[in-house]
């Protein structure tokens, strides 16, 4: 159970409103229960969800590389829940096959499902996890796929995964019923 739960309806019409922003049109699934969670404090919810939506549907690195990301930190975190929907809602859509959502929780860089381009973001993730720094060798890595704007995008996306992963696991978010099982389980 989580340490603060998420809300529940019937939703005040404020937070009914502020919920929609978060979700996609013309889904009809209740909210997420991290916006849910977050609404707790709706003006944290309103500056978190510019960031996010910014970073997941206006970005500019391919919808892959931004997928395998955010499963990369997420799985690195242990962050079950934000892995979960992910893998459930964005992995085939992008195009991330079986053995890559897997991989993102149970393989390393070198893990064949990889291409080079991809093997350069694992790596990259791994660092930044690791020691909150990308080096040399991983930037060159990196820097030989992707453009400035690009480059700077994926720290920022990285960052901004960790953090959702951080309120996740720090309230014990449990996953949605319809989200990816967690390899390994």
């Amino acid at each position: 159970m989580a340490r603060i739960a998420p809300l529940t309806p019937p939703y005040e019409a404020d937070v009914e409103q502020a919920l929609r922003k978060w979700m996609p049109p013309g889904v009809a699934r209740e909210p997420l229960a991290l916006f849910r969670l977050l609404q707790h404090s709706p003006e944290l919810a309103s500056r978190m969800r510019v960031l996010g939506a910014g970073v997941l549907a206006h970005g500019e690195l391919p919808a892959l590389d931004r997928e395998i990301v955010i499963a990369r930190v997420t799985a690195r975190c242990g962050c079950r829940y934000e892995w979960g929907v992910h893998a459930a809602v964005f992995a085939s859509e992008v195009g991330l096959t079986a053995a890559q959502v897997e991989a993102t929780v149970t393989g390393g860089s070198t893990h064949p499902a990889w291409s080079g381009r991809q093997r350069a973001l694992i790596v990259a993730v791994d660092e930044l996890h690791d020691t909150a720094t990308v080096s040399a060798d991983a930037w060159a890595a990196l820097a030989e796929h992707y453009p400035a704007s690009q480059l700077l995008e994926f720290l920022v996306l990285a960052g901004w995964y960790r953090t959702i992963a951080y309120v996740a696991n720090g309230v014990g978010l449990e996953e949605e019923t319809w989200a990816a099982p967690y390899p390994g389980r």
